[in-house]
């Protein structure tokens, strides 16, 4: 199930109700898990790829020792305007619009690569994988995460079912076919290994997401993805009526009121 390539734009109101509604609910703890171990490495010049809206940036940047140089990059401008935008001033900073397969960076430049969530978007995984590699120091890491299948994700996993219910016809494979495509470890040590990397460490870890209200998670992954333009390319009015659907679905499921569900993901180390 091949990316698309309008799976990697994220503009206009996304950004906004992606930090708004998915980083609580999805991101944030593996956002403190992923600054943990990487602050635990005591780097002195870290590479973030596809930082998105600064989440892990925002946990990360104060562990960092006050010499630090940290260049925070992504492929889509208006997520790293914003991600600068919700970050204090930090002469250690540096925002760069980067495209993770062709890094504006000399090689050797840093001790760390890290990047939350942002390898499923890669079009070319091996090619991204070689490029954090080129970057690095002799020695130094590449710590990353993934999700795993969209089975393991209770609430992603409900959304789409109940898209197929209303779509039946062409039903919207986004989670699944994208943020969910790249969960087979084996392959992921494969691409690293094919890229030059040692010692490759793969741990799985489950979290939990929880919201205030089952419309939470329905606006979060419909109108806060890429998913919100594949409902909107099915008609232009379709927007609020499948937030309703697949609110109402997880309700069903879960609940009226508060709502929690299983997520899990990858947390990959490996080093150069």
């Amino acid at each position: 199930m091949a990316m698309l390539e309008t799976d990697k734009v994220f503009a206009g109101s996304i950004p906004e109700n992606y930090d708004r509604h998915m980083v609580p609910l999805i991101f944030a703890p593996y956002a403190a898990d992923l600054a943990r171990r990487a602050a635990s490495l005591a780097p002195s010049a870290v590479l973030e790829i596809a930082a998105g809206t600064g989440v892990v940036t925002r946990a990360l940047a104060p562990q960092l020792s006050a010499d630090a140089r940290y260049v925070v990059t992504d492929l889509n401008q208006p997520m790293l305007d914003y991600a600068a935008s919700r970050q204090p001033p930090d002469g250690r900073l540096e925002w760069r619009q980067a495209d993770a397969l062709a890094l504006p960076f000399e090689s050797a430049a840093f001790d760390l690569v890290c990047c939350q969530f942002g390898a499923m978007f890669f079009p070319d995984r091996a090619a991204a994988f070689r490029e954090a590699r080129r970057v690095l120091k002799p020695g130094g890491n590449l710590l990353f995460n993934v999700w795993d299948r969209i089975e393991e994700n209770v609430f992603a996993d409900d959304v789409t079912k109940a898209l197929a219910e209303m779509f039946p016809d062409d039903p919207p494979r986004f989670l699944a076919r994208t943020p969910h495509g790249y969960h087979d470890t084996a392959l992921i040590r494969r691409d690293l290994e094919s890229a030059g990397f040692s010692r490759v460490a793969i741990e799985t870890r489950a979290e939990q997401s929880h919201a205030s209200s089952p419309r939470v998670p329905a606006v979060a992954y419909c109108q806060g993805t890429v998913l919100r333009s594949e409902i909107e390319t099915r008609g232009a009015d379709k927007l609020e009526a499948a937030t309703d659907y697949v609110a109402s679905a997880i309700a069903r499921r879960h609940g009226s009121g508060e709502v929690a569900a299983k997520i899990q993901a990858h947390v990959i180390a490996a080093s150069a």
